[in-house]
């Protein structure tokens, strides 16, 4: 049974419906955030990097990031609303976090000391609610919730 080997909270800015995950050592990659992002997918990919549509335009997204020994344990789907899974590469063991209008955010999500292929599933719930706050006046913080679970795909 896969173990737990790291868990990480970050809180996300979101805008434009839309948020990234990125290698941390982007000199890497032919195609940076945002370029060619999907907004019709939930979750769409490129070469070392994560692109994830929500259903809130502008607001913080409360987001817990496993990393796995091994395949992380399946969630229920009906804890929610979305969930999908791809392959991730990383070169450095290490994933930025980027937003639509501030960029690249001080927090980093370390997958391991070094670089390997990835399997990641990520689950979200809460998107309802936060498209229903839309017209809020208020701040919206941490009503949209992500559950990132990544794990060695060679496993």
């Amino acid at each position: 049974m896969a173990q737990l080997v790291r868990e990480q909270h970050v809180d996300v800015f979101v805008s434009d419906y839309a948020f990234g995950l990125q290698e941390s050592d982007d000199a890497f990659l032919d195609l940076l955030f945002p370029d060619e992002f999907d907004f019709a997918t939930f979750l769409s990919t490129h070469p070392g990097r994560l692109d994830i549509t929500s259903a809130g335009h502008t607001h913080t997204a409360s987001i817990t990031v496993e990393v796995w020994d091994g395949p992380a344990p399946a969630q229920d789907p009906a804890g929610w609303e979305e969930q999908a899974e791809a392959d991730f590469e990383s070169v450095s063991g290490q994933v930025a976090i980027w937003s639509m209008s501030v960029g690249r955010l001080d927090d980093l999500i370390t997958l391991a000391d070094q670089g390997g292929a990835w399997r990641v599933r990520i689950s979200a719930s809460g998107r309802a609610a936060v498209t229903a706050l839309a017209e809020s006046e208020e701040s919206i913080e941490g009503v949209e919730r992500y559950l990132v679970q990544f794990w060695p795909a060679a496993s």
